[in-house]
């Protein structure tokens, strides 16, 4: 008995309890508290949103701030909080209400019944100074301490010291700065207001005061262009300028905020499009409404801050391929300041339907760059259906043009488009032209295409006149496929040039062919494509904005010329 082993006493069921209970809590606990904490941060930003719809300023908030900054109410250091897209106030989340009722935003007309336009004071805030800044009293750098310092004028972007400040220069008269030809002073619209109710629109006379270099810029961008970067240039064009000068096209039609140019002096205004080439079409089609409205005088110049990604227009005009903050937005509006006037073809792509039973009106377009018929209008084609099916997944220029060198590559071995000559007939200036076995044609009304190839000088090796965008004449060549279109981009082949022509007639006899207009394309059964002139656009051209394709051509022309 005593040799026996005793034996072991039952599991208890409170041990397994335990260990179930446990268990249950290291999964539910880190669950419940993610629910809590996604529970109070909707609250927070239901809160903030509340906020920034009653507010005057522009809020906007932001996880991190890209430079050291410093709360504007409790002069705290902060890395995540809101900031005001128009004065540039910087705030904790829970100092939101506290700089609403303390600070004032920009103020787009002046409150005050002063019709004088040289009244304005400075408007100073303090602290979170643009890096770089120096002193308009020691010329020492300013915001160069770690904690709220210093000053800045959110008018004339004039920084100063906390010891230079000087109750002399709190009640000096702001001149808005360096970008004062380009502001259109609160002042001046508050002047505006009380001519309008005097029934008086003398605005020659009110402008005069301003300057004769007075040039005031409306800024139009489109916030989903260029990887959403609009959105963000919207904010730095308002802390530069007067926030009612910058327009979001996706809230505001150009159309509508264009009528802020019949304020202003008669030719005095300018246009900055940020967007595509997409764009810059709407705001010249807004342009020609104006013009049938009879507002024919109060007709701006445009310039292109490209966003889009082909931006063969704005090239052609000096402003580049595509902007990606490679240069400040202040150097932007230099720019713009020093463009020189310069006038745009605008063309009329009239497309007719064939059958005898066809009693659809004509589809009417407007052409500033191109038409096209073939491999590149086929590319075009896959591209946008695939982008309308997922947006989200084409919001990068590199992406995009990979998609673009995959359908080009798949048309090399498919050939879709091939035959074309014995699909259409081409005339220019009423008279037919024999055609070679060709894939595409392409009719041209400025210098670059594709993204940035001079497509009628091609590899540049053989004399013929340079394409002008404001001759009246369309360049017509012609392609023999996708792999054709990569050689000419890279300079290893030239276009079969068809010839300059002021009227193209085009007749697809049989089949569906894919067609574009300036990017925009569509499949087109048999029908007469007739391209005439329409009317000119005023256009601002950058000279400082030169690429080697620029140089080379311009080097041939001066060659041309000494030959002559």
């Amino acid at each position: 008995m005593e040799g026996q082993e005793r034996p072991a006493p039952p599991a208890s069921p409170f041990a397994d309890g335990h260990l179930v209970l446990w268990t249950l809590c290291s999964v539910l606990l880190p669950v419940l508290i993610t629910l809590w904490c996604s529970v109070q941060r909707s609250r927070r930003q239901l809160h903030r949103r509340d906020i920034f719809r009653k507010s005057k300023h522009g809020w906007r908030d932001t996880d991190l701030f890209s430079q050291p900054t410093y709360c504007c109410v409790c002069a705290q250091h902060i890395l995540q909080g809101a900031f005001c897209d128009c004065c540039g106030l910087r705030v904790d989340e829970g100092c939101l209400k506290k700089a609403d009722k303390r600070f004032p935003c920009k103020e787009i007309m002046l409150k005050s019944d002063s019709k004088a336009l040289d009244a304005m004071p400075h408007h100073w805030i303090r602290g979170n100074v643009p890096l770089c800044s120096y002193c308009v009293v020691c010329k020492q750098q300013c915001g160069n301490q770690p904690k709220l310092c210093d000053y800045r004028c959110i008018w004339c972007q004039k920084t100063v010291h906390d010891e230079c400040m000087k109750n002399s220069l709190r009640n000096e008269k702001c001149d808005f700065g360096e970008f004062k030809n380009l502001i259109i002073p609160p002042s001046y619209l508050t002047s505006i207001n009380h001519m309008r109710k005097d029934k008086k629109t003398d605005y020659e006379m009110l402008a005069s005061k301003l300057g004769k270099q007075w040039t005031p810029l409306i800024i139009l961008a489109n916030s989903r262009s260029g990887t959403n970067m609009g959105e963000g240039l919207l904010g730095e064009f308002r802390i530069l300028l007067n926030p009612v000068q910058v327009f979001d096209v996706t809230k505001t039609p150009p159309i509508k905020a264009l009528q802020l140019c019949t304020l202003l002096p008669y030719d005095s205004a300018r246009v900055l499009v940020c967007g595509g080439d997409g764009t810059v079409g709407w705001v010249l089609d807004a342009l020609d409404e104006m013009k049938i409205k009879g507002q024919e005088k109060y007709i701006p110049q445009v310039a292109v801050l490209p966003l889009g990604t082909g931006n063969d227009l704005s090239n052609t005009l000096g402003w580049g391929t595509g902007y990606a903050g490679e240069i400040p937005v202040a150097q932007v509006l230099r720019n713009v300041m020093e463009a020189d006037g310069i006038k745009l073809d605008r063309w009329k792509v009239q497309v007719t339907n064939k059958g005898y039973y066809n009693l659809r009106k004509p589809k009417e377009f407007t052409m500033n760059n191109y038409f096209s018929i073939g491999p590149d209008a086929l590319m075009a084609l896959n591209f946008h259906a695939h982008r309308e099916k997922a947006p989200s997944l084409f919001s990068s220029r590199i992406l995009n043009k990979a998609v673009y060198l995959f359908y080009g590559t798949k048309d090399c071995l498919v050939q879709e488009c091939k035959d074309l000559n014995k699909k259409v007939e081409l005339e220019l200036d009423g008279e037919r032209v024999e055609l070679p076995n060709l894939e595409g044609i392409i009719v041209l009304n400025i210098g670059y295409w594709g993204g940035g190839c001079r497509l009628w000088e091609g590899m540049g090796d053989e004399t013929y006149p340079l394409a002008r965008h404001d001759d009246g004449l369309l360049e017509v060549v012609g392609v023999y496929g996708s792999f054709h279109c990569a050689q000419i981009q890279v300079k290893l082949a030239n276009p079969f040039r068809i010839g300059q022509a002021h009227t193209v007639r085009l007749i697809l006899k049989c089949s569906m062919m894919p067609m574009q207009v300036d990017g925009e394309p569509w499949a087109q059964g048999p029908c007469t494509v007739t391209i005439t002139h329409k009317t000119h656009a005023l256009m601002l051209y950058f000279s400082g904005e030169q690429t080697d394709d620029d140089v080379s051509s311009t080097s041939d022309q001066e060659d041309t010329k000494e030959t002559e």
